[in-house]
């Protein structure tokens, strides 16, 4: 299972690259591996405000449905079109062509909430 060192983790199992004041989120590699052949992918709008704990979205599996939590606030910027007609690539590709959004961060000091590699690691493990 694929865990990049330079990510934030939510115990939601979703990751946040932050770049700037942009944080780009997705689920994670143990999180897809787990729900199996993701089927559909349900995400907000440009310009929605997602806010922390609250769910955005929803990735669907041939097993389940599974809500997505917004491990950040802030406001939508970008969407990543392709998981419309391509959902596999979270399956794929978690943590580089299945990004979901990309935010605007309202609050930068909710980054020191969320873990790093080896404190998401523990949390799997559980």
């Amino acid at each position: 299972m694929s865990l990049p060192q330079d990510l934030k983790y939510s115990e939601d199992h979703e990751w946040i690259k932050v770049e700037g004041n942009t944080a780009i989120i997705g689920i994670t590699d143990f999180a897809q591996s787990e729900l199996g052949d993701i089927v559909f992918v349900e995400l907000p709008e440009e310009g929605d405000d997602i806010s922390t704990g609250d769910s955005f979205g929803s990735v669907e599996s041939v097993k389940t449905v599974s809500e997505l939590y917004a491990p950040v606030s802030g406001s939508v910027v970008a969407v990543n079109e392709e998981l419309e007609d391509s959902p596999e690539l979270v399956n794929e590709s978690p943590y580089e062509g299945a990004w979901m959004l990309k935010v605007e961060l309202s609050d930068e000091s909710e980054l020191d909430n969320l873990l790093d590699a080896a404190g998401y690691q523990a949390v799997i493990e559980k």
